[in-house]
């Protein structure tokens, strides 16, 4: 059966001193699949448009901020992640400049800036305590990894890096 996921974006918005994330906390509707956690900033891309131009549009209706400088940190699947056990590919992003001041909330919930050592202590998906840690570490290769999930329940996780 082939792989048709649904293609998205994910991002980490950097404070200035880069020591802090900008976060979502899902916590504006009841029916969210995320309701409670915390995440980063991104969504489905549109037809026509590349991972990049998805990241900058993204970012900007769910902060009201611009992308200046970022850099692809990795891609993953996530086989059975979706509401109804859809396929996901994500491209992870790291925002390491931007313009504007972000909202301090939109449609989905609260945005908060945290402090990177502290991310892990948040109510977040199981399965991105194994994949942070790749996005703001010092290696500049980008990861590749799977992650396939049931009934909500990461499975398990495995990554490459090349470069």
């Amino acid at each position: 059966m082939p792989y048709t996921p649904i293609v998205a974006t994910l991002g980490y918005v950097l404070s200035a001193d880069r020591r802090q994330v900008l976060m979502i906390h899902r916590n504006a509707r009841a029916n969210d699949q995320h309701l409670g956690k915390y995440n980063g900033l991104g969504g489905k891309m549109d037809a026509g448009e590349d991972v990049v131009a998805c990241m900058r549009r993204e970012i900007h209706e769910e902060a009201a901020i611009e992308c200046t400088r970022m850099s692809l940190r990795g891609t993953i699947s996530w086989p059975g992640f979706g509401k109804l056990g859809e396929d996901w590919l994500g491209f992870i992003f790291l925002i390491e400049e931007f313009s504007g001041t972000p909202l301090p909330h939109n449609a989905e919930g609260t945005l908060e800036w945290v402090a990177i050592e502290r991310i892990l202590e948040l109510p977040l998906w199981e399965g991105d305590r194994h994949f942070l840690p790749l996005v703001f570490d010092a290696d500049p290769r980008t990861f590749h990894g799977v992650m396939p999930y049931r009934d909500g329940h990461m499975l398990s996780w495995s990554h490459s890096r090349i470069g």
